[in-house]
């Protein structure tokens, strides 16, 4: 029997139980803070719910730090980066890594549905996830080796110039909620690399699979080396951002938490990346093919249910073939299968939280008061089974003013809003008229023209003829209000996680 075939009340009850039996398999024991290779409780004694977006269950009770939580875990990564891990030789961080990699890949199921389970990320989008977690810490691995300093050329025989790359010491670093371990990886990647030690504070919403992450490598990083605070921004974020013995905060998020970030990092001239929000655009040629265009655009909007700081939402269309290709964009999207995202088959799970649903749902209000046309989607699945979910459906929106909010502004869910183009000159210059500049797509098979165009564009990453693609080594990250700095690739660990000292010696 089909599931859309079995009865309402028993198709919810087998979501329900699905997810209870799961929760019960992979939840990890310890869920305190881990602090100098301990597992603790909160000062304050406070703890919060994370909810399974899906069901609307509690999954677990974690741990509410504070400021003397955060203060803790400083001292406790100060502790181990003087008297451990700055003793630690490149070949010796670059097995720590290496051994990182093995446990996720040796457990990648259980961290994928249990990442599926805390986020509502399909299953199918959790493994590749997983597997992205151990590449990019095996290529930490193998950077480890090749990032140095070099001889400067000084003019004479008289002296010797050289730089050397030294760690920070101790770095904060604040992930968000739409990929949670994945986030942690580009984080703890880099930093330990260089041979920092870490007080890392995950998402209050999605704090599960970096705490079984830690319960996984115990016994491989040494203690203190990475802690773990989870909480909420004001009573851990913020004091972690402004605690005067971190030496470089990292932050991903939001651009609007972003600026408040950098705002606090200021207060102790602290170095940060960034890597906030984004609006990027689609532009697609009339020479594109139909089918590939369709697909990669679908991947761009509605991977992850929209969730993504890169998420291809503003959509720019040749008008030679913009009927053809709506006609099919929208059949595909309503072709998306709305359900349980623990099954095979589930390619849009639900939104992290009811309150991030309400907020998609707000914009897309804000369209259809604009008097924006709705090719498909615009509300929740008619699907009772989900109604204790944070569903929302694919949306598609035409003939909505540029400069309505809901195009400005960054609304993280599974809406993408259409413009029509002939003139090339005025759709770069509304395809970068937005305040964000992280990513773009370009859709062409004349390569020529996708190279221009890519030259034209805002952003800091363009991809053409596919979306969405993070291979370890890439270097990402975004112009204007979208952030500062790069992660992922090497320049991550070379630029933003040492410091350069530079040697000049008198030989005479």
């Amino acid at each position: 029997m089909s599931t859309e075939s079995q009865p309402v009340s028993d198709r919810k009850g087998n979501i329900e139980q699905r997810h209870q039996e799961t929760a019960a398999d992979v939840v990890p024991p310890n869920l305190k803070l881990y602090i100098g290779g301990e597992w603790t409780t909160s000062s304050s004694g406070e703890t919060f719910e994370t909810r399974d977006p899906t069901t609307g269950d509690s999954l677990a009770t974690i741990q509410a730090g504070n400021h003397e939580d955060i203060d803790r875990a400083v001292e406790a990564a100060w502790t181990a980066y003087d008297e451990t891990w700055s003793d630690y030789t490149a070949a010796d961080r670059q097995r720590v890594l290496e051994e990182i990699a093995d446990r996720v890949e040796e457990n990648k199921e259980q961290f994928a549905l249990l990442e599926t389970l805390d986020n509502g990320k399909p299953i199918s989008e959790s493994r590749v996830d997983m597997e992205l977690v151990a590449d990019h810490f095996r290529y930490f691995a193998g950077a480890v080796r090749v990032n140095g300093g070099e001889t400067i050329p000084s003019g004479g025989d008289s002296q010797h110039v050289q730089t050397i790359a030294e760690p920070y010491g101790v770095v904060g670093q604040i992930i968000p909620w739409n990929f949670p371990l994945l986030m942690a990886a580009w984080k703890l990647g880099p930093a330990l690399a260089a041979g920092n030690c870490s007080v890392l504070k995950p998402a209050e919403e999605t704090p599960l699979t970096v705490l079984k992450l830690m319960d996984e490598v115990d016994d491989v990083l040494p203690d203190g080396v990475v802690n773990v605070v989870t909480g909420f921004g004001p009573e851990a974020g913020e004091p972690l951002a402004t605690h005067p013995d971190i030496r470089k905060l990292a932050f991903t998020g939001s651009t609007e938490i972003g600026k408040q970030v950098m705002a606090q990092a200021a207060e102790n001239v602290h170095d940060v990346t960034l890597e906030l929000g984004g609006k990027s655009p689609l532009i697609i040629y009339p020479d594109a093919d139909l089918d590939k265009a369709v697909n990669t655009t679908i991947t761009a909007i509605f991977y992850n249910t929209g969730e993504c700081c890169s998420a291809g939402s503003r959509l720019f269309i040749h008008s030679d073939i913009k009927d053809e290709f709506l006609d099919a964009l929208a059949s595909t999207a309503e072709d998306l299968v709305i359900d349980d995202p623990l099954l095979e088959e589930t390619t849009l799970g639900p939104k992290v939280t009811e309150e991030q649903a309400q907020n998609t749902l707000e914009y897309i209000q804000e369209a259809r008061d604009a008097g924006a046309d709705f090719i498909t989607g615009g509300d929740v699945p008619d699907d009772e089974a989900l109604e204790e979910g944070s569903f929302v459906s694919p949306t598609l929106i035409d003939n909505i003013d540029h400069d309505n909010r809901a195009v400005q502004e960054e609304i993280f869910g599974p809406v993408q809003e259409v413009f029509e183009w002939t003139d090339y000159e005025k759709m770069i210059e509304l395809a970068n008229d937005v305040d964000y500049g992280l990513a773009a797509g370009i859709l062409t098979n004349d390569l020529t023209k996708a190279y221009q165009t890519a030259k034209d564009i805002e952003a800091g990453t363009i991809w053409v003829n596919q979306y969405n693609s993070f291979p370890a080594g890439q270097p990402f990250g975004g112009y204007k209000e979208s952030g500062i700095g790069r992660e992922i690739g090497y320049e991550a660990l070379a630029d933003h996680y040492t410091q350069t000292k530079t040697i000049n010696v008198a030989l005479e």
